[in-house]
């Protein structure tokens, strides 16, 4: 799983040409305005621009994608089959996979960056948001009353976007909190039941989080997120859920593992670097050096510098 950036987004429309993506990207996000675009989807993705599919992947962008057309939605510990439309909120917090389930696809979607909605700019924390945090349902059911409302949201977006007025992108962030706030009010699309694909998916996602703050190479890096509770709110599932699924895919506890990987990095440290003590508690998330000699005792019964020696 790769974490894509807004730059990674446009690598696939344009190519490797860096200079036209520079290009492209300064002048769209001039005066510390953020990031905004918005996309037909049937002209974007259908033309030959860009595959349809969506990999799993985590995106260092939001999105929000109005939907129509038959598509299955896969994030954490849920698989969402949208049936006929749907609109999904898209948060960087959260990796998920998107495919099309026939070639009959149409609507909108644009995609912003944090500080295209920062809380200068609208007053809030976008992270904040009920229908941004972790745990949140994020795909939601449309009637076609509710789709068409909100596909003019989409069209008066495209419609300005494209527009010579000064203030556009005031008006653009007015109108991307109205879909928010829309889309707050809807009822969330139940998950198919699919334990066994979720609980590997789950599995996977954890061990590849916890592997990616890894190996740790100098002073200066330091993991990020080491509590389980952290990883849970990362996967956008709750700790206990989190806890069942790696005890039936691994037999260990969530804890167990990290501090499992955590205590292997730090016996290659000791033997293979010439890191002293304390940066390795440093760089392990330790606070103190004696917590990190009281859990390097327990996980190996040595202290640090009898197992360097």
């Amino acid at each position: 799983m790769e974490s894509i950036g807004i730059k990674d987004f446009y690598r696939e429309i344009f190519g490797e040409n860096g200079s036209q993506l520079d290009l492209f990207l300064e002048s769209n996000s001039s005066k510390n305005l953020g990031h905004f675009n918005v996309f037909d989807t049937k002209k974007f993705y259908f033309s030959g621009a860009k595959k349809s599919e969506m990999t799993y992947n985590r995106r260092l962008y939001y999105k929000i994608s109005l939907i129509k057309g038959k598509n299955l939605v896969e994030f954490a510990g849920k698989s969402v089959l949208i049936e006929k439309q749907g609109i999904l909120f898209a948060t960087p917090k959260i990796p998920y996979r998107y495919t099309p389930q026939d070639q009959n696809q149409s609507g909108f979607f644009c995609v912003f960056t944090k500080e295209f909605l920062s809380k200068s700019k609208t007053g809030i924390l976008v992270d904040e948001l009920p229908i941004y945090k972790p745990n949140s349902d994020f795909v939601f059911q449309l009637t076609d009353k509710k789709y068409m409302e909100i596909q003019k949201m989409f069209m008066k977006m495209d419609l300005e976007l494209s527009s010579d007025y000064p203030y556009k992108y005031d008006l653009l962030r007015n109108y991307v909190m109205e879909v928010i706030h829309t889309g707050q009010k809807l009822t969330p699309m139940a998950s198919i039941i699919n334990s066994t694909n979720a609980s590997s998916r789950i599995s996977s996602l954890f061990i590849e989080l916890l592997e990616r703050q890894f190996p740790i190479e100098n002073n200066a890096q330091i993991i990020q997120i080491k509590a389980a509770s952290d990883f849970a709110n990362r996967l956008g599932v709750h700790i206990n859920h989190l806890n069942k699924v790696l005890k039936e895919t691994t037999g260990k506890s969530t804890t167990e593992i990290i501090n499992g990987r955590i205590a292997e990095e730090a016996k290659i440290l000791l033997k293979q670097t010439q890191l002293n003590v304390s940066e390795i508690a440093f760089a392990l998330g330790f606070d103190e050096v004696s917590h990190f000699s009281n859990f390097f005792k327990k996980h190996t019964a040595y202290s640090p510098l009898q197992y360097r020696n």
